[in-house]
């Protein structure tokens, strides 16, 4: 008769921790990586519609040359200083600086398009932090916008 030795039973106590702490540490991650990319989010639609309201406001008020040329079919001219006057109005009276700390506004009028664009870049304000991720990540919106004469009927 053959006899097998006697096997011996691995030990296996512990595996299962480091298998729950893996996990654990990625199910961390991933939740970390949720609230931070939601609040990207808020955040990005917010300064969405302050270059919203910044670029109309800017166009609206910084419409020139109706009382010299009279309305035409065309969108009409912008000054460019009025612009960014109305731009900085706007601006300050939503708040901006105190939502956004750090904010960059670049106005940019458009005299062949008759248009006025808005470009904001803010930092972003992250509620946790991923070890690696950029120490001072931007976020950035722009919008243009331009006052078109429409004839009555």
């Amino acid at each position: 008769m053959s006899r097998r030795p006697a096997s011996r039973e691995r030990d296996d106590r512990g595996q299962v921790t480091l298998l729950i702490i893996g996990f654990a540490s990625i199910l961390l991650m991933a939740i970390v990586m949720v609230i931070d990319a939601s609040a990207a989010y808020l955040q990005r639609q917010g300064l969405d519609n302050l270059a919203d309201g910044a670029a109309l406001y800017g166009a609206d008020l910084g419409s020139a040359g109706i009382y010299e040329q009279g309305l035409d079919d065309q969108r009409l001219l912008q000054q460019e200083e009025a612009v960014r006057a109305a731009v900085r109005e706007y601006l300050a009276r939503a708040g901006a600086g105190a939502s956004y700390p750090g904010i960059d506004v670049a106005v940019r009028v458009d005299p062949v398009g008759r248009s006025v664009t808005v470009r904001l870049r803010a930092p972003l304000d992250l509620p946790l932090t991923i070890p690696g991720s950029p120490s001072r990540p931007m976020v950035g919106a722009s919008s243009t916008a331009a006052v078109t004469v429409v004839a009555g009927d």
